[in-house]
């Protein structure tokens, strides 16, 4: 083989180990957050809400709803950390720019989180959040098979355990019928809405046209709406945030008593005692 096969060969091998090696650091980086959102959700919420269902079906539908959570908070969380996680990486490699143990902390692995944040942020806001909303209050379309039907005949353990198995897959596969049919005409009222926001706001022939330019206009539009509803929403809870603190913060902590006056507190107990002396 030529050298410059070989060297070819060489620097195709390092792209790809270096591209194996961003997959296993964004997976286990993914891993960890989600175990930590699953403690933090699970911590917080009832736990009757998802041991205490005796429908084996609304079980399903609770774990899975929990499962899209803690999917979804876990991108929020990685989002909120992605930041501080790319200016402390570089710090990091400004400060040991020879070392080797830390040379995976490169722009392609930071560039690459960024990419899979803001995709699975989309994803998350776009679809499984609502999802998650719409699939717990589905109860699937009529004519739905449901597990625990009356209409179940005694059947052999193995038969029935099947059959059991199949009704449940058959009530969530009605559910999920239902929530994606849900999700579909909010979409498209959703759409149809940002269509004549826009083309009330534009007011030309081409804000009036079809939605032709769907990918290249209005998912950016409705993008920035939801964008700055987020803004709003944020600029309107943290202030009130800011006081719940503090105020919780006031009620834990004891106030010092460096500054105090001991004479004052002294001949008020000694005006309060002759006070309750004159009474008697």
């Amino acid at each position: 083989m030529a050298p410059v096969e070989q060297d070819a060969l060489a620097v195709r091998e390092q792209l790809f180990h270096e591209r194996v090696r961003e997959c296993i650091i964004c997976a286990l980086l993914f891993a960890s957050l989600y175990i930590l959102c699953h403690f933090i959700i699970t911590h917080f919420k009832k736990h009757t809400d998802f041991t205490a269902v005796h429908d084996d079906e609304d079980a399903a539908v609770n774990r899975i709803a929990l499962g899209l959570c803690t999917f979804t908070l876990a991108v929020a969380l990685g989002a909120v950390l992605l930041l501080p996680f790319s200016i402390i990486s570089n710090e990091v490699l400004l400060s040991f720019p020879q070392n080797y143990y830390i040379q995976w902390l490169n722009g392609s692995l930071i560039h690459g989180l960024w990419n899979l944040v803001f995709l699975f942020s989309n994803m998350s806001l776009v679809f499984l959040m609502p999802f998650a909303y719409f699939f717990t209050e589905s109860e699937g379309f009529a004519g739905s098979k449901k597990v625990g039907d009356p209409a179940l005949v005694p059947l052999p353990v193995p038969t029935f355990c099947d059959s059991l198995l199949t009704q449940l897959l058959q009530g969530i596969m009605a559910r999920v019928y239902e929530t994606s049919v849900v999700l579909l005409l909010l979409t498209l009222l959703v759409l149809g809405m940002v269509w004549v926001a826009s083309a009330i706001v534009g007011n030309d022939a081409a804000s009036r046209q079809s939605l032709y330019d769907l990918w290249e206009y209005y998912l950016p539009y409705l993008y920035s709406c939801i964008s700055l509803f987020g803004v709003l929403l944020l600029l309107l809870c943290t202030p009130f945030g800011l006081s719940t603190m503090f105020t919780v913060t006031g009620k834990l902590l004891v106030k010092p008593r460096l500054l105090e006056d001991l004479d004052e507190q002294l001949s008020c107990t000694r005006f309060e005692e002759a006070a309750v002396s004159h009474r008697i």
